[in-house]
């Protein structure tokens, strides 16, 4: 086991390098960087991307201007190659990534262009937020479909089974983001009621209540934003559970057990469950990573979230280099660990898997 380990580990190293590559070469070809954003402000001209889309009209206003930046019109290049030095774009691509992969391998994720902050101070002040969102949305989401996958592996072909399917499906192919304004259409001050907030962990005055007044204000903010993120991880787990059950009802173990004697529910808590489970309990990593990185973005946004995903949106409509590639440097090494975690799970719930052996 310890092998392997070290071999996923070694993995890592290019695996990360090539994810960092892509996404700085991506980089490289996408308008309105850090630097237009600078010149378009001090020019008056608002957020840069409105000059991108003028078309022709802006074509023609930047044709005599030699600095290649929009919105640099009467602005001195001085000033202009100043803001290049400050921000490291006197530099070539090739030189500005090693020194960038140099830092991040001493965990030296430099500063935000716009917030005057170190990156890993943003990452820690955002963090709360999501993996609040990720860990009540992934236990959320195993209290619902453990005991509803196990009925409906019990009840297998039932009208029951039918028409929770049914709804399993529906639910599955709501996207987040949907289901996530259809809430606060009808609960949040929309059309319909009025019962939870639109934005936020916490209400005014959050400092001076009580111990169980900040519990129920806390429940009282999170509920729709989990609503909303777990919808999705809720149906895949159900029907996880339902086959995983259903392939050991079948096997030789449980007929022994039957005859023995043993009533359906020892049979099925005694025997199948521990077996049917394994696959289940050991994917607990892996859909907490995919509900905190791939809901978070949508979901904190829409419900205004001061959050890693909302952090990440921000950071790139702003060019934000230094968050964008440290908030992606660090979410693509915690996915990583996060797969090679998965297998131990696998290893800590039976014992019996080798993975060394798997693999000769």
């Amino acid at each position: 086991m310890g092998a392997y380990i070290f071999r996923r580990l070694l993995l890592i190293i290019p695996t990360l390098l090539g994810i960092m590559i892509i996404n700085f070469t991506l980089t490289q070809f996408v308008p309105g960087g850090p630097i237009e954003q600078i010149l378009a402000r001090l020019e008056g001209g608002g957020d840069v991307f409105e000059g991108i889309a003028g078309g022709a009209d802006a074509g023609l206003e930047s044709a005599g201007d030699n600095s290649g930046y929009l919105g640099s019109r009467g602005l001195p290049p001085e000033f202009i190659a100043d803001l290049e030095k400050q921000f490291g774009f006197d530099k070539p691509p090739l030189e500005r990534f090693l020194n960038m992969m140099w830092g991040y391998m001493r965990f030296d994720f430099g500063e935000s262009y716009f917030r005057s902050i170190s990156v890993v101070d943003l990452v820690i002040e955002k963090m709360p937020v999501s993996i609040t969102l990720g860990l009540w949305s992934t236990l959320i989401a195993y209290l619902i479909s453990i005991p509803l996958g196990i009925k409906k592996a019990v009840r297998d072909g039932s009208s029951y089974d039918t028409w929770t399917s049914g709804v399993i499906i529906i639910a599955y192919a709501i996207p987040g983001f949907l289901f996530a304004i259809l809430l606060l259409v009808l609960f949040a001050g929309g059309s319909f009621y009025k019962i939870f907030p639109t934005r936020g962990l916490t209400s005014d005055g959050f400092d001076q209540m009580t111990a169980m007044g900040k519990v129920l204000d806390y429940l009282w903010h999170i509920t729709l934003p989990v609503l909303a993120s777990t919808i999705s991880s809720f149906a895949t787990l159900t029907l996880l559970t339902k086959n995983s059950f259903l392939d050991e009802i079948k096997k030789q173990y449980v007929i022994t057990a039957r005859a023995k004697g043993l009533s359906e529910e020892q049979v099925l808590y005694g025997h199948i469950f521990r077996n049917a489970m394994l696959i289940v309990i050991a994917g607990f990593p892996g859909l907490f990573i995919s509900v905190f990185f791939g809901s978070s973005i949508i979901i904190e946004t829409i419900f205004s979230l001061d959050g890693l995903g909302r952090l990440g949106f921000e950071a790139a409509v702003a060019r934000d280099y230094p968050v964008i590639f440290g908030t992606l440097f660090v979410f693509g090494l915690v996915g990583l660990l996060v797969g090679i975690l998965s297998d131990l799970m696998y290893v800590f719930v039976d014992p019996r898997i080798d993975f060394d052996v798997r693999e000769t």
